[in-house]
């Protein structure tokens, strides 16, 4: 009897388990939580990314004008150099020497000016009374006015002299890098010398860039009647990226374009400068340069976070209007700062996420997180 009743009381106990186990509701999964901003529409300029060096455009010979031993060099190969500081200084002894002479002359002819005029003036009353003869008033005449172009003469020599004076002290005409140095302290150097030329400037104040610009992506923004080098409006928002990922903090400028066309390319070439007040940028420095081409075009914009890019696949998560999440392929555009220009397949206003999408599944509803 006691062996039934535990029994009995087993199979209650069994079956109240059971029980309670069917009716057990099962535990709802939440939703996941995605953070989404909305596509904008934005009217952008058209950015493209060149790569090239930087070169200086310009290289000045340094040549004397005047002859004489070399006294003073201040600057050797490789240093730096501002527009009109002096670089070279010759020895001006000999040149002063003329120029004493040259003024010793124009006094000397101002003297002679000064008794040939007075007696030409004197002359002409005595040749209205015949008192001298017609031929001696010309030769009066004829001395004053020797004397007058004797007097010019001197004073230009004098003006020569003064200004070969001041070519002793040779200065920088532009900013920029001693380049040579083929002169020394103590040698003869001038015209008609061994060293008609002392040294070369590269001028380092302007840096330029060739940009080589496909011609199809040339033709594509060039304004119909455009002449070809005439493209100063077509370029815009020139700047630089240094080799260490720095951006130049000075834009730059578009300076002209080439005109012959490399026919083996497809391309075309436009020089654009930047300037260096500061002598940063050096030549033969890598550069990639971002700028736009052509008039602004309207352009959907994402940041830049909400774009996957994996094996050459571009992709989104769109939270369309029914809370479901849905993977879109999207063809990207240019970059805008911090966000990507979307060539096709997302609208502007939709909702794209920015966070959460590890583990977002197509067709799944998701919650968009809420501040």
């Amino acid at each position: 009897m006691r062996h039934i009743f535990r029994f009995s009381l087993l199979a209650a106990i069994v079956a109240t388990g059971i029980s309670c186990h069917r009716t057990a509701k099962p535990s709802e999964v939440p939703m996941l939580e995605v953070e989404v901003v909305r596509a904008q529409s934005d009217t952008l300029y058209n950015s493209h990314t060149f790569i090239g060096y930087l070169y200086s455009a310009t290289s000045v010979a340094i040549q004397p004008r005047v002859n004489g031993y070399l006294i003073a060099a201040p600057y050797s190969a490789g240093m730096p150099v501002r527009r009109g500081e002096k670089i070279f200084e010759i020895d001006p002894q000999q040149i002063s020497t003329a120029l004493a002479s040259a003024e010793a002359q124009l006094l000397s002819a101002r003297a002679q000016l000064s008794a040939a005029k007075s007696n030409y003036e004197r002359a002409v009353p005595l040749a209205r009374i015949e008192a001298i003869s017609q031929t001696q008033l010309d030769q009066y005449r004829s001395d004053y006015a020797a004397a007058e172009a004797a007097v010019r003469s001197a004073e230009q020599s004098v003006k020569n002299n003064r200004i070969n004076v001041g070519y002793t002290v040779i200065r920088a005409p532009i900013s920029g890098i001693i380049a040579t140095d083929k002169a020394s302290v103590g040698d003869y150097v001038g015209p008609g010398t061994a060293f008609e030329q002392l040294t070369t400037i590269a001028n380092v104040d302007t840096m330029s860039v060739k940009v080589t610009i496909p011609t199809s992506l040339y033709l594509q923004y060039q304004q119909p009647g455009q002449a070809s080098f005439d493209n100063d409006d077509l370029l815009s928002d020139i700047r630089l990226d240094l080799a260490d990922s720095r951006r130049y903090p000075i834009p730059g400028i578009y300076d002209y374009t080439v005109q012959s066309i490399s026919t083996s390319a497809g391309t075309i070439d436009m020089v654009v400068n930047f300037p260096n007040p500061d002598f940063e940028l050096k030549p033969g420095q890598f550069a990639r340069v971002t700028l736009s081409i052509g008039p602004r075009r309207p352009v959907v914009t994402v940041p830049q976070l909400a774009v996957d890019q994996t094996q050459g696949i571009n992709s989104v998560w769109v939270v369309n209007g029914n809370s479901t999440a849905e993977y879109r392929r999207v063809e990207l555009g240019d970059k805008y700062g911090d966000r990507w220009g979307i060539a096709d397949g997302v609208r502007a206003g939709e909702q794209v996420v920015v966070s959460g999408r590890s583990k977002l599944r197509n067709g799944e509803r998701v919650k968009i997180q809420t501040e």
